[in-house]
């Protein structure tokens, strides 16, 4: 029997029998190969995520790759046994937003797979077949399971628009910042910096491009053109900040404690620095991710560091925030 894991309330979970959702008009039934569980996962299982961000009881899992199953009507027949991954945001279509293509503001309200709606830590997930975006069909279903978090960073890079060889950046270094530093080496640029606060990920920062490493309490340059930031926190951001040039171009993508101080508006104003943020991740930018991902200019798979099965799902909710160095991506296989 196949099971999935329910959040029922904060530090309550249990697994419990899965069934299969039949998929409904305009739906599609999908196989998860494997879910990803990033710091977002482990607020939903603390009870410390904002208020309106998650709905109990909840089968979490928005990081997801698996194979279309079935579909319901009005879906074409062929998505069948194609590899796939999927949008979080169940947009509502029709607003000023969501017709801009800027379905992560759609202003009917905050719904997403994994956090409102049934996610993928699971046998199957049904969700909306538009939300779909097809994989090659020789594609690593283990290294899409991370194109999720790809996309997100997809998204900081169209915002960024950093063009062949201009100086680029990117402050942080968990999966986010060496999504950042593979997307910005496609563009050619002439210095790729990456600014971490331990060493654990420069060889790695280098084998996905970075020209230079250097800690954050290190000495820093302040002439780059495009910086993204990826760590989560408000002195992130500040460094990150730091290192641009006059008319720089900023892109934030973590987000830090509620309160934290942030960055100095008069320095923002006489630098004329331009700052951008993501939260999620639109069409464009899941289109984008899985093109370059298919393209092979993207490499997920040196990022996942454990593969547990999906009854161990508190034991992988702890690895993620150990602290250890050692600690990459971790993934369920349900």
């Amino acid at each position: 029997m196949s099971t999935a894991v329910v959040v029922e309330a904060p530090g309550r979970y249990r697994p419990v029998a899965h069934t299969p959702r039949e998929p409904g008009p305009g739906e599609a039934l999908v196989a998860v190969h494997a879910v990803g569980i990033c710091g977002s996962d482990r607020e939903v299982y603390q009870g410390n995520r904002p208020e309106g961000y998650v709905r109990y009881p909840l089968t979490p899992g928005h990081e997801w790759s698996g194979t279309v199953a079935g579909v319901g009507a009005g879906v074409p027949e062929g998505l069948v046994g194609r590899k796939v991954v999927g949008e979080g945001f169940r947009n509502c279509q029709v607003c000023d937003r969501c017709h801009a293509g800027e379905t992560t503001l759609c202003t009917r309200g905050y719904e997403e797979t994994g956090f409102t709606q049934p996610g993928a830590m699971a046998a199957t997930l049904t969700l909306p077949a538009r939300l779909l975006h097809v994989l090659p069909d020789d594609a690593d279903l283990t290294a899409a399971a991370l194109l999720e978090p790809a996309a997100c960073i997809a998204a900081a890079a169209l915002k960024a628009g950093a063009r062949p060889g201009e100086r680029v950046a990117v402050v942080g270094t968990g999966t986010l910042g060496m999504f950042a530093v593979q997307f910005l080496k496609a563009v050619s640029p002439a210095e790729l910096l990456v600014v971490g606060t331990g060493d654990d990920r420069e060889a790695l920062s280098r084998r996905f491009g970075a020209t230079d490493f250097r800690l954050k309490d290190q000495r820093l340059p302040d002439d780059f053109d495009v910086v993204i930031e990826t760590a989560g926190s408000a002195s992130a951001a500040r460094t990150a900040a730091a290192l641009l040039r006059r008319g720089g171009r900023l892109v934030l993508t973590g987000i830090p404690a509620p309160g934290a101080d942030g960055l100095d508006p008069t320095g923002l104003v006489v630098r004329q620095l331009e700052v951008r943020t993501v939260f999620g991740a639109p069409p464009d930018a899941w289109a984008h991710a899985v093109r370059v991902f298919g393209a092979g200019l993207l490499h997920p798979l040196p990022l996942v560091t454990h593969e547990l099965p999906l009854t161990e799902f508190p034991q992988a909710i702890e690895l993620v925030g150990a602290g250890d160095p050692k600690v990459g991506k971790v993934l369920l296989r349900p």
